[in-house]
């Protein structure tokens, strides 16, 4: 329904605060939300990483900023490594990499919520238009 709940909640859950409040009124910089709603018309869609299994990303990350962990199997930034040659967002086929803050410029995903059991797209969208699939091997 485009109701972008989800980069709210998203940019909350990565705030500094974990406050919605605090975070919107006094948070400078603000948390770039990792799942973007695009809408044409009627139709809304929400735009976040797939944690590929081929992962260009990773491919194309010339500092291994872009890593894949071993124990969940998910994509993430090292925002240490991460020099902002933005190779990575020219080659994610969906679109879901994008510039970090004006103040660090570092590439910016979803990271799955790590210190989540449930990401808070997926635990706050009221449509339940978002879900977590795990993908077995």
């Amino acid at each position: 329904m485009g109701c972008r709940l989800c980069e709210i909640h998203c940019i909350t859950a990565h705030s500094k605060s974990k406050n919605i409040i605090k975070v919107f009124r006094y948070e400078v910089p603000q948390p770039v939300p990792s799942v973007i709603v695009e809408e044409k018309e009627y139709t809304t869609f929400a735009i976040q990483c797939r944690h590929c299994e081929d992962a260009p990303c990773i491919q194309a990350c010339i500092t291994g900023a872009m890593h894949r962990d071993p124990d969940t199997n998910a994509v993430h930034v090292d925002h240490e490594k991460c020099v902002g040659c933005w190779m990575c967002i020219m080659v994610c086929p969906f679109g879901a990499i994008q510039r970090g803050t004006v103040e660090k410029k570092v590439a910016s995903k979803c990271d799955l919520c790590v210190d989540r059991e449930i990401p808070a797209c997926v635990e706050n969208c009221p449509n339940e238009a978002l879900v977590l699939v795990e993908v077995s091997e």
